[in-house]
């Protein structure tokens, strides 16, 4: 009996990080917009490798604020949009949950670049695109600073963590999934 209460307990803690995931923030398409370019602006700032990076980038997606939570049990939840040649042409949101050694409350910002067409029109054909599950995805987890191999910048989508705060006892892009915010 007490492996089934243990489960029970796991599954309503993960049932509510999954619905405060979807919860967190509902910002206007020009909150995101404007919280997009800030973005963009701070790492290009970070690196001077970035702006070539971006510039060479069939689309990127920017996820400004992106706000992790949990006790045991975690939610994660963001809003962005996604770029092509420099200008905005979807909303979309990020989201996720983990069960086990969660605890505290953090937040960051990611910027994904997605170097070649095929990578794009993939994520842009997909319904829900999940960040791991590509095994082309190079995730840099500190954006500042940072010296890429050319291993590195071969792959076709280069993930960047920037700006992380808080206090929060893990920090991956594993897992994370993707989707289209309806207009």
């Amino acid at each position: 009996m007490k492996g089934y209460a243990k489960m029970m307990v796991n599954s309503a803690l993960l049932a509510f990080a999954l619905s405060w995931c979807g919860w967190a923030s509902a910002m206007s398409p020009a909150e995101i917009d404007a919280g997009v370019q800030a973005t963009l602006q701070a790492f290009y700032a970070q690196h001077t490798g970035h702006h070539e990076l971006v510039s060479k980038a069939a689309a990127v997606l920017v996820f400004p604020h992106v706000t992790k939570a949990g006790i045991g049990v975690g939610g994660l939840h963001g809003e962005g949009a996604l770029l092509v040649n420099g200008k905005i042409v979807k909303h979309f949101q990020v989201g996720g949950a983990s069960l086990g050694a969660t605890l505290g409350v953090a937040e960051h910002s990611e910027v994904i670049l997605f170097m070649t067409k095929e990578a794009r029109e993939n994520f842009q054909r997909s319904k829900g695109w999940t960040i791991g599950a590509d095994a082309g995805v190079a995730v840099a987890s500190k954006g500042a600073g940072v010296e890429y191999d050319m291993e590195t910048l071969r792959r076709p989508v280069l993930a960047f963590v920037l700006g992380e705060q808080g206090l929060m006892g893990d920090l991956s892009l594993a897992g994370l999934r993707i989707t289209p915010i309806a207009s």
